[in-house]
């Protein structure tokens, strides 16, 4: 057997050659050559934290400053605010009385001097309280639009706070990510220093790179992450997407919601939806008395003067003898009333319209109603689950995961377990940190879908 070490400034080169007689060769020799080549190990640099440009506990904005930042400059909000003033401006033009009108006319013969001017002028009356009804249905839809803006405000107060909520928790396993990246590290140069000097195994420094590899591609995926979540919370708020931001971090786990009764109690007497619901019954409603108003009699009052100047071609005589034309100028004066009779069309088309869209209106507020009811106990269904999977997490698996990885860890460096073991626990404490962002998610998003459920932040208790 020949050993050949062949080097040519690349990775080093082994050839093995070997003769071996087989049976069946007659003599013949056959050459077996193995190549080998050492991995090449790709360790990845130090990163510089990006937690820290997401996340300031000391000046970063807090989710009811990014709520009332939203309520100040989204642009859907904006334009829903001027439904109000459209309908503000309708009932003012509502209230307003008719205009009086003004008709003058002229007539000149084709072939005499005869001509007549006459100078009208109508006022319509707009009997039966027709104006009070157009008041009072433009009053019922100023304000419906207004319980609208409110309950948008309410469900964008909810989907503001949601978003914080995933920018928190994606900032939280960001960080978790870079701190166990730099614990990772640490423990690969430990590992590194021993294999250089003969105290442990190649394999180990092999396995503790491959998980620190994975490490750093956890980590970017959540830096990633992180910057969407941003990126959506912005666009939430009306933010530009280059403008700085940063929040203050971390989930509140300290509050307690009310009783279920009161909740309820609260959200039938405040949630704007409901109001509005309220409010189109009652618009329904006006637009019924508006319709029978509609259908009866008006009336409208009349006054002219015409002056009428006419002759013949003739000639007579005066009352002094004198020769003259004969030719005259009238005045006459003229007023009246003017009635709409309701005979043939009494608006019995729109009357039957209003009283199919007042029956809708009801219905829709009944169900209005049932739906809060049923969303206040799904919310609190949703938050009672949240509570208890976070203080399980909190009281019996986060502390003592990682209790277990620093046992784990110590036993390692003394070298009573191997770095399969290590990393195996590692990546349980991986998961069960995870998991644990997620029930603090979850229990921060479960209250405020109570709140968004109750109508307005539910208090304290």
């Amino acid at each position: 057997m020949n050993v050949l070490f062949k080097s040519t400034g690349a990775p080093l080169l082994l050839i093995l050659s070997a003769a071996v007689a087989l049976p069946q060769s007659r003599g013949q020799e056959v050459g077996l050559v193995l190549l080998a080549k050492p991995p090449t190990r790709i360790e990845p640099a130090e990163p510089r934290s990006m937690y820290s440009q997401y996340i300031d506990p000391v000046n970063g904005l807090t989710a009811d400053a990014l709520v009332r930042y939203a309520l100040a400059h989204n642009g859907e909000l904006v334009a829903a605010r001027l439904m109000i003033a459209e309908a503000r401006g309708r009932l003012r033009q509502a209230g307003l009385k008719a205009n009086p009108m003004l008709e003058a006319s002229g007539t000149r013969a084709a072939n005499t001097p005869d001509n007549k001017l006459m100078v009208g002028a109508e006022l319509p009356l707009e009997l039966g309280g027709r104006r009070g009804a157009r008041v009072v249905v433009a009053t019922a839809e100023l304000q419906m639009r207004e319980a609208e803006v409110a309950d948008f405000e309410r469900k964008l107060s909810a989907e503001t706070r949601m978003k914080y909520s995933d920018a928190i928790a994606t900032a939280r396993n960001l960080k978790f990510t870079e701190d166990l990246l730099t614990l990772t590290r640490d423990s690969h140069r430990i590992v590194k220093a021993k294999v250089e000097s003969g105290k442990s195994a190649p394999l180990e420094q092999n396995l503790l790179l491959v998980e620190l590899n994975r490490i750093d591609a956890m980590r970017i995926g959540f830096e990633s992450r992180v910057e969407v979540a941003m990126l959506e919370l912005k666009k939430v708020l009306g933010m530009p997407p280059g403008d700085p931001l940063r929040l203050a971090g971390e989930f509140d786990t300290t509050r307690q919601p009310v009783t279920q009764s009161d909740a309820v109690r609260n959200a039938l007497a405040t949630r704007p939806d409901l109001f509005a619901a309220r409010a189109a019954e009652k618009l329904a409603a006006a637009q019924i008395e508006q319709a029978r108003t509609e259908g009866k009699v008006d009336a409208s009052i009349f006054a002219g003067y015409e002056r009428m100047s006419s002759g013949f071609d003739v000639f007579g005589f005066n009352g002094a003898g004198a020769r003259v034309p004969v030719m005259g100028v009238f005045h006459n004066l003229t007023f009246g009333v003017r009635l709409s009779l309701p005979v043939r069309n009494r608006n019995e088309g729109n009357i039957e319209a209003a009283l199919a869209s007042a029956e809708a209106a009801r219905s829709r507020r009944e169900f209005a109603e049932l739906v809060v009811r049923n969303e206040v106990a799904s919310a609190y269904a949703r938050l009672e689950r949240a509570q208890t999977a976070l203080a399980v997490y909190r009281d019996g698996v986060r502390g003592q995961a990682e209790r277990n990885l620093d046992v784990i860890r110590q036993t390692y460096t003394l070298g009573q377990k191997t770095a399969l073991d290590y990393i195996s626990e590692q990546r349980r404490f991986i998961e069960v940190e995870t998991g644990y962002t997620e029930v603090l998610k979850e229990y921060f998003n479960s209250f405020v879908e109570m709140e968004r459920a109750a109508g307005t932040p539910v208090p304290s208790a």
